[in-house]
Formats: C-alpha cells, sequence, structure tokens
C-alpha cells in the first residue's frame, strides 16, 4: 500500500495539544506536484483534511484501552471509541473552515494538526455525505470537547 503526501501544514502551533483548536488558522501548503488541484474547493465553505500524525506513537499496552486524555473522570474504552492520535494507524481527520485558496495553498480554521504535519488528503465538505443528523454520542464525549474547539 502506498500513501502520498500531497503537502504540509504551516501553522504556529508546535507541540501536540488537547484543546484550544476551534481559532488556530493554518495553511496547508501543497506540494508542487499537486499545485492546481484545489481549482473549484474556493466555492465551498468547509473541507474535510486528513493528515498523517506523524509524531503520534501507538503503543498497544497503553493506548488500546484507555481513558481519553488519561482523565481519572472518563471512562476506560477502546482506542477505536476515541479520536485520540496515538492510534495503530496514525491517521487525523478534521471538518475545517475555508478562509482563502489559491493554486498552491489552502487556508484554514480549526484544523487540530501542528506545523510541519503532512497533509494526505482534501476533500469538499458534503452534507448528503458528511452530515448525520441525531447522532448519538456517549455524554463523556460532550464533556472532553468542551474546550477543544
Amino acid at each position: 500500500m502506498e500513501i502520498a503526501v500531497i503537502g504540509y501544514v504551516e501553522n504556529d502551533v508546535i507541540e501536540r495539544r488537547d484543546r484550544d483548536w476551534g481559532s488556530v488558522r493554518s495553511r496547508i501548503k501543497l506540494l508542487n506536484d499537486y499545485a492546481g488541484g484545489l481549482r473549484g474547493l474556493e466555492d465551498f465553505s468547509h473541507a474535510i483534511i486528513l493528515t498523517y500524525l506523524h509524531e503520534a506513537k501507538f503503543i498497544r499496552e497503553k493506548h488500546l484501552e484507555r481513558r481519553p486524555r488519561n482523565l481519572p473522570e472518563m471512562p476506560l474504552v477502546g482506542i477505536f471509541s476515541q479520536r485520540a492520535e496515538d492510534r495503530p494507524n496514525p491517521i487525523g481527520l478534521t471538518s475545517v473552515k475555508i478562509i482563502d485558496v489559491d493554486k498552491d495553498f489552502l487556508l484554514v480554521e480549526g484544523l487540530d494538526a501542528i506545523n510541519g504535519t503532512p497533509v494526505l488528503d482534501i476533500k469538499p465538505y458534503y452534507p448528503q455525505y458528511d452530515r448525520i443528523d441525531d447522532p448519538i454520542i456517549p455524554e463523556w464525549v460532550t464533556c472532553l470537547l468542551e474546550s477543544y474547539f
């Protein structure tokens, strides 16, 4: 299996963190081979960004089952019940607001990725595919994400 990096995140965030991503503006700089691939994205308000979480380290014994953010008030749950970065395949997925589109970069708001994070793909947000009406989530998720964005 091969996955190509299409670009990199450029922002002021240099350390991993678990909160306050909502106002972060990130520039996704495309590699030269992909310049022009953003044409038409300026007509959308939002996009979905897939990233490779290059600083994540999955340790089965530590991360397979754990409390989200290792907070004692959180329930013990499996990695596939969480959006944690330390996962078997460290792929990030975030819906972001599009601020600006150019030939070789995309400026977005709300991307939870640090400076230098490789970008794997950019997809336009389609409400018909991407929105779920009336989803059910556990109460702990609501508590966990109070200050995330």
